[in-house]
């Protein structure tokens, strides 16, 4: 990696303190910077990311955007794929039991990750590290002195863990083991910082906890507030269905954005973008966050063409032409592959979310004649369709 000069605490502390949650310990934190920053030597900074989709979404930017600020300050930032994490599946948020994942499946994911990663982090400064390097050659013993350094009592007192075991719900045993492994990853490492979204807090102070009880220097822990996701609910998720992927074509990027909430915005321009949006145009100032958003995650080419796409009134651009069958308009709805079934179909089309040639259409049985046609379903999906 190319070495970089430690910069002030002057130039580093108000940066890197912005837009944080948490930062368990301030005063730890700012003596390591200073003692970094006389010493020229780069802290070590940690942040995971488990590979439990293919897509890394503007989400996790938010916590990227921090790392890439250690690296341009001179700090060595490691990147954990958390490629064995992932077998176990974080509980933070969950209120049911998440589903697992094949080692195939996760092994596909993580692969997409770096060329992902380094749209926004330097690539020449990230040290890429699955954490299966180290956690898949653990012994049952080793794990079992793993697991006798914390308590069950204040594994509890975590409030996904509590919510479910006061409603009722299963947590299975192995859960427990997710941020005892997470917290493992730093005792090998013996990183400086760790970072986190602000609801991977519980497990970022186990991080400290167990480097503790194995004589290590605790890292201190700094998060990030989490980014609401399209439907300005809950936070963005792949899972949840309410993510903009950073590989998403500039259209979909573009359409995404402008289809948030004023509110929303408000929220992500700050995260995102490092600066307050401007009050006066809601419109416009949400045209130049998707502008932006494109030209970040493409090029300042394709968010000038997406743009004067969208201000044309998002005409069709070249689309292939599928063919379907004559009938009603929800079998041309599961023909073009917009459902998977007629009845979620009609749901589409009830609710107002499918348009032919422009025209809303709320009716699924509205029988529809041979000819070409744009469907639209939805905000974001088009096509041409050739019914016969």
């Amino acid at each position: 990696m190319t070495k970089t000069r430690i910069a002030s605490p002057e130039e580093q502390l108000p940066v890197l303190l912005r837009g944080t949650v948490d930062l368990n310990v301030r005063e730890s934190f700012e003596s390591e910077i200073r003692r970094s920053y006389n010493d020229q030597k780069p802290l070590k900074i940690k942040a995971g990311f488990d590979p439990t989709a293919p897509d890394i979404h503007l989400g996790h930017t938010v916590l990227m955007e921090k790392m890439r600020q250690f690296q341009q300050f001179g700090h060595d930032v490691i990147f954990i794929v958390g490629d064995y994490t992932a077998l176990i599946g974080d509980p933070t948020g969950r209120n049911t039991l998440r589903p697992p994942l094949s080692s195939e499946e996760i092994e596909k994911n993580a692969k997409t990750y770096r060329d992902q990663a380094v749209k926004v982090l330097d690539a020449e400064k990230t040290n890429f590290v699955p954490n299966s390097s180290w956690l898949a050659k653990l012994s049952f013993g080793d794990i079992m002195k793993l697991a006798s350094k914390y308590n069950l009592g204040r594994m509890l007192e975590r409030r996904d863990f509590k919510n479910r075991f006061e409603e009722g719900k299963q947590i299975a045993l192995h859960e427990f083991f997710y941020p005892l492994m997470q917290g493992y990853d730093s005792v090998v490492l013996e990183n400086h910082v760790e970072l986190g979204g602000h609801d991977q807090i519980f497990n970022l102070n186990i991080g400290r906890h167990l480097m503790e009880a194995y004589g290590i220097r605790p890292q201190n822990c700094m998060t990030v507030p989490l980014l609401v996701g399209l439907d300005g609910i809950e936070k963005m998720s792949k899972s949840k269905g309410n993510h903009i992927g950073i590989t998403d074509a500039p259209d979909d990027m573009f359409g995404k954005v402008m289809s948030i909430s004023d509110e929303t915005m408000l929220l992500w321009y700050p995260q995102l973008l490092g600066q307050d949006a401007p009050s006066d145009d809601p419109l416009g100032a949400k045209k130049e966050l998707a502008r932006k958003i494109v030209t970040r995650f493409h090029d300042s080419a394709a968010a000038k063409d997406t743009l004067e796409w969208w201000n044309a009134g998002r005409p069709a651009r070249n689309m292939e032409i599928i063919s379907v069958n004559v009938g009603p308009l929800r079998s041309l709805v599961v023909g073009a592959g917009f459902a998977k079934s007629n009845g979620e179909a009609r749901r589409k089309i009830s609710q107002g979310g499918v348009s032919l040639n422009e025209e809303r259409i709320s009716d699924p049985n509205r029988e529809i004649g041979p000819g070409e046609y744009l469907l639209q379903v939805g905000k974001k999906s088009s096509i041409k369709i050739l019914v016969k």
